[in-house]
């Protein structure tokens, strides 16, 4: 996956997270389903970020950044900050 791939669908999934709010405020959806939803996109998200950050630190070590691949979220979500 290409780094404009990645970000187009961070994008997307950014855009997704900003419906749900809406959605929830316009009473459409309960704060349950946004919440379960909200977690499963920040889930996503750290992993395209996690993935762009290796594709580019690959990328300044001179290696081929096409050898990066998406780390499970039990791993990207453990890390400390």
């Amino acid at each position: 996956m290409e780094d404009n791939q990645i970000l187009g669908q961070i994008k997307d999934l950014v855009e997704e997270e900003h419906s749900l709010r809406e959605r929830l405020v316009a009473g459409e959806l309960t704060s349950e389903e946004e919440h379960t939803r909200i977690a499963s996109l920040e889930e996503q998200l750290d992993r395209c970020w996690d993935l762009l950050r290796q594709r580019r630190a690959r990328r300044e070590m001179g290696e081929d950044p096409d050898n990066a691949a998406p780390r499970p979220v039990s791993e990207v979500e453990n890390y400390l900050q």
